[in-house]
């Protein structure tokens, strides 16, 4: 089984919605599991931190997790038009796995949840590939045919899957942005069984 990891940071909710999603999109497809883990928060406090076991929700992420991945799912509200600092500073953890070329050539895609239609989702889609592309990975977007794509009046991009979750979070998941979700997350777990029997042969 290839293992896709569904990594992200939620404050409100909309982003693990999105997340649900598109693990679910990895569900589909035959020889593929998804590993969801969440990010905690980054304290304000020097040196404080969360504990290594959430009180509820998903487990914490590990840098095993991104090691022993076969695709990779991150995801991340948007903070003006970058990625919260939770999943920064889980990537600047990651320096070892660099050097090492642990995540070369796997597969990559991203998701994420903004107040507003203009609240800068598709620049925090590419801020979130820039560590990505660092570590070798192969990105994956969302195509415009046989996608909700073009018709979407919410969220969704060819860089990825997002949500316009209102100005209090309160706005659930459109049918639309669920279906670009699991789109995602199908095209990551088919471009790691693609990408896994090339790298076999």
């Amino acid at each position: 089984m290839k293992k896709i990891l569904v990594l992200y940071y939620s404050r409100h909710g909309s982003v693990r919605a999105l997340a649900r999603c598109a693990a679910a999109g990895v569900g589909r497809v035959d020889g593929c599991e998804a590993v969801v883990r969440a990010l905690p928060e980054v304290s304000a406090v020097s040196e404080a931190g969360a504990g290594e076991i959430p009180e509820r929700g998903d487990a914490y992420a590990t840098l095993a997790d991104l090691e022993n991945c076969d695709g990779l799912l991150v995801g991340s509200p948007t903070r003006f038009g970058a990625a919260a600092s939770a999943l920064g500073y889980f990537f600047e953890q990651s320096s070892g796995l660099w050097m090492s070329g642990a995540l070369e050539g796997k597969p990559a895609g991203a998701f994420t949840s903004s107040a507003s239609m203009h609240g800068g989702q598709e620049s925090t889609l590419l801020a979130m590939m820039r560590p990505l592309l660092h570590h070798g990975m192969v990105i994956v977007g969302i195509p415009f045919h046989g996608t909700a794509l073009a018709q979407t009046r919410g969220g969704g991009t060819p860089y990825g899957a997002s949500h316009v979750a209102g100005a209090d979070g309160s706005l659930p998941l459109g049918d639309d942005e669920k279906s670009l979700a699991e789109t995602l997350g199908r095209r990551v777990a088919r471009c790691a069984l693609a990408l896994g029997a090339i790298t076999a042969t």
